[in-house]
């Protein structure tokens, strides 16, 4: 009997936890993960027919444990080396009750997992790429497509990491702050690709946006003081409020300026704009507080007409002077468009050409701003060039929709 879909999503949640446990009490990230992935495959058999127990994080950490254990017995009686399995395993790593099932489920080892595979002899991309693997739940492939490298390409990255941090035990960092910027931007990716879905049926995979930001109140709550985090917090507090909104009901994506305000979650903002507004009276600002400084001043507009663009201008100009990017330098690309006219906006495309030209969000924008100065041909051939490149299903109805909307 194959798992439900509601089986598939609680080991979905449950995964990246177990993961932690296991990783926190005895170290061998790869066989812990190997253990944790036979431990939901026994699940996906046993609970469609016997049910699901009380305790599901419980039973998957116990059966994860019984398996990593029985895999570090046989690689001592493989290998003879009984005095170096025992300094790399707990005394009571054979008796002791599995890792976490003692545990309050307040205390996540989640986080736990998060810090770790931002360790810091791992490089930047290694480090997000492992995360989102591990901690994020993407596939390889998703991975490869948000970084824009052949899957093998990611998938050798992604083992080269798991034996980097293969045999560390792990527990509190010695300093949270060295490894906050990879942290930080490892559950950016995570929300944008729940916020917006590179590939699939649906525009969004809100489990995703919503472990985002579940671990970036986790973070918030061990660093309240670090302004950055916060400001990711806004960011995504601010641009998740949107999210009931931005589709129709047959699932089709409904641009920023068309959609409902009165569906969005105006609790979400008015914490989102609490937070940034602390975070920015504390200092010298980053790119997240920037980021979701420009959400609020959208989020604030009582109608897409009344859009302060002059002030998100503003603010554009000042976060490419801290992160000169090609997808930030696209975004204000668009605010100029909206201050300065369209043909403004479409000399700034130009320079974005060679970075930006692989992907669809460049011929999308070079369409939005095309139909908006009247020239309509070449609009319809930008949005049908963006269709072909999308892999999202949403996007590309989309996409398609405006093309036709300018045929004579």
């Amino acid at each position: 009997m194959s798992a439900t879909p509601e089986t598939e999503d609680l080991l979905r949640r449950h995964a990246p936890q177990v993961l932690g446990a296991l990783v926190r009490r005895y170290g061998h990230f790869d066989t812990a993960e190997e253990a944790v992935q036979e431990a939901l495959l026994a699940a996906a058999e046993q609970w469609p027919r016997a049910g699901v127990p009380d305790n599901p994080r419980g039973w998957l950490i116990k059966v994860a444990a019984r398996r990593l254990t029985d895999a570090l017995r046989a690689e001592e009686a493989r290998r003879a080396r009984e005095d170096k399995v025992a300094a790399l395993t707990p005394r009571d790593a054979f008796t002791a009750p599995p890792p976490g099932a003692d545990r309050a489920p307040r205390e996540d080892d989640t986080l736990t997992l998060l810090f770790l595979c931002c360790h810091p002899d791992l490089t930047p991309p290694a480090q997000i790429a492992l995360t989102l693997r591990a901690v994020g739940g993407l596939t390889t492939a998703e991975i490869a497509r948000a970084y824009l490298v052949p899957e093998a390409t990611m998938a050798q990255r992604i083992s080269r990491a798991k034996q980097k941090v293969r045999g560390v035990r792990f527990g509190r960092p010695d300093n949270w702050v060295d490894r906050l910027p990879a942290v930080l931007q490892i559950l950016y990716l995570i929300f944008n690709e729940g916020y917006t879905a590179t590939s699939g049926a649906s525009l969004t995979r809100r489990d995703l946006a919503g472990e985002a930001i579940r671990l970036t109140r986790e973070v918030h709550r061990l660093l309240p003081g670090a302004g950055e985090v916060a400001g990711l917090l806004a960011l995504m507090l601010l641009t998740d409020a949107r999210r009931d909104a931005r589709t129709g009901p047959q699932g089709e994506l409904v641009p920023l300026d068309e959609q409902d305000r009165d569906r969005w979650d105006k609790a979400a903002i008015d914490e989102g704009v609490a937070l940034v507004t602390g975070a920015l009276s504390q200092g010298r600002a980053g790119p997240y507080q920037l980021r979701a400084a420009i959400a609020a001043v959208h989020d604030e507009a009582p109608c897409a007409q009344e859009t302060d663009w002059q002030e998100i201008l503003g603010l554009y100009d000042v976060l490419i002077r801290l992160v000169p990017g090609p997808v930030e330098r696209l975004n204000r690309a668009v605010a100029v468009a909206m201050v300065r006219g369209p043909r403004a906006g479409l000399g700034e495309l130009a320079e974005l050409e060679e970075e930006l030209g692989a992907g669809h969000r460049l011929d999308a924008v070079r369409g939005h701003l095309l139909e908006r100065a009247g020239a309509h041909d070449e609009a319809r051939a930008a949005y049908e060039a963006a269709a072909a490149k999308t892999l999202s299903l949403p996007e590309q109805r989309y996409l398609h929709a405006r093309a036709a909307r300018l045929r004579p």
